[in-house]
């Protein structure tokens, strides 16, 4: 408390904002000293409770995937919305409705029965531009954090905490609605291929494929696998089953498929996306797996902690 006594003369109201952090910071480790026991006693509640709900959550994934699914994404889609309008960041919660609102109507069409034959190239647009917008916004958010690591703002006299803010924020609205997409997506997929009748989940197909006929969308191919389209190229899966290019893009990397619609036999990713461009998507669509954690469970593992430390009289 001897800092506080050496601004014996100033109100709280004539604090600079340094000086407010410093005195809040005291009386927190006035309050808190002498606990050292109930705090350790709060890490072991907190390390416990992550093991045991990283098994939970691993084995309900193994188990009961769909579930999983389900759940994993309606928490992805609530929480942030929750803590965005708890301290008013008004600019997400905009482009939380805006991106609701239109993917809303992109999956009402993919579970429409029977489906329209134009809707699968309308979904997978809708969803590849999605993932294509989020993987850009990570890559500028990224490249503007690493400009102010190298000190490149001081050139645009900007302060670095400014830049900062920007990188983490392109990073952040990437990360988040490339893995909201994503596995939307896959629901949509797997729907839409199902409706058709070429794909079932689990069993064989329902409809025998004609040749020339795309087992993703059901509709006519207009040129062969040899051939340069003008609007959109055929593609061979090593398994001998031809496809719209854009649908079987959308299969593998949007959907997160990696068998071929019709037989189910293994897709091959690095022999179908042999340019150094494409790579990286078929790789950042693993990455983004991981946020899924950081976003949907944590902040209720987190909560849960609390609980008990509430219920256990902890502070």
């Amino acid at each position: 408390m001897d800092n506080i006594h050496v601004m014996p003369n100033k109100s709280e109201a004539e604090l600079t904002p340094e000086e407010k952090w410093r005195v809040e910071h005291i009386k927190m480790h006035e309050k808190h000293r002498g606990h050292e026991s109930m705090h350790t006693e709060m890490l072991l509640i907190l390390l416990v409770t992550l093991i045991v709900a990283q098994v939970f959550l691993v084995e309900w994934k193994k188990r009961h995937y769909k579930s999983y699914q389900m759940i994993t994404l309606l928490a992805m889609w609530v929480i942030p919305l929750v803590l965005c309008i708890r301290n008013q960041w008004w600019r997400f919660i905009f482009l939380w409705h805006v991106f609701s609102c239109i993917t809303w109507l992109i999956v009402r069409k993919a579970l429409q029965r029977p489906i329209q034959g134009t809707t699968p190239r309308l979904v997978y647009k809708w969803f590849y531009f999605i993932y294509k917008l989020s993987y850009t916004l990570g890559i500028i958010g990224y490249v503007i954090m690493l400009a102010t690591f190298f000190g490149l703002n001081l050139i645009f006299d900007v302060s670095p905490h400014v830049w900062m803010d920007y990188g983490l924020l392109f990073v952040f609205y990437g990360l988040y609605f490339g893995v909201l997409g994503r596995d939307i997506s896959e629901i949509c997929a797997d729907k839409m291929a199902s409706h058709i009748g070429y794909y079932a989940p689990g069993s064989m197909p329902t409809r025998t494929l004609e040749p020339g006929v795309c087992a993703v969308c059901g509709n006519r191919l207009l040129v062969s696998e040899n051939e340069e389209g003008v609007i959109e190229n055929t593609y061979k899966l090593s398994c001998d089953h031809v496809f719209h290019e854009f649908c079987i893009r959308g299969w593998c990397i949007v959907g997160k498929k990696q068998t071929c619609p019709y037989c189910k036999e293994k897709v091959d990713l690095k022999k179908m996306f042999c340019s150094p461009w494409e790579r990286p998507h078929v790789l950042y669509g693993q990455l983004l797996d991981w946020i899924r954690w950081l976003v949907a469970w944590q902040p209720l593992i987190l909560f849960l902690v609390q609980g008990i430390n509430w219920a256990l009289g902890l502070e």
